[in-house]
């Protein structure tokens, strides 16, 4: 018995071009009931999908912080060091001046838990 070839059938209408190509996701509820509150909000109550496309263009338009660099805090530190061994007083044991100096660049201890601007020691 002879094969029989399958010929692939044409598409009917006219070829789509210049749309652009559609992204999908999955979105929790939470995150959908988020979204979709922030579209009733907006002037024109745009729908779910016009609303994400908006959010979307919203964060890549928002620029990130500057990391801050590593080089210029130990610079930083260098120089406070230089003006704080300019100050010390010479007499003075070395282990007191030693203390006055962490003291001053690092805080008091008591306040060393409370800064913001600082990682927690693990």
């Amino acid at each position: 018995m002879k094969k029989t070839t399958v010929a692939k059938q044409k598409l009917k209408g006219r070829p789509a071009t210049g749309q652009t190509p559609m992204l999908g996701f999955r979105a929790a509820d939470e995150l959908r009931g988020r979204i979709v509150h922030w579209a009733e909000f907006q002037p024109d109550a745009p729908r779910l999908s016009e609303a994400v496309r908006r959010l979307v263009e919203l964060g890549l338009t928002v620029k990130p912080s500057r990391r801050k660099n590593v080089a210029h805090r130990a610079r930083a530190s260098e120089m406070a060091a230089g003006a704080i061994d300019k100050l010390t007083d010479k007499g003075a044991s070395a282990d007191d001046q030693a203390s006055r100096k962490r003291r001053l660049l690092k805080g008091p201890e008591e306040f060393r838990d409370v800064r913001v601007d600082r990682k927690a020691k693990k």
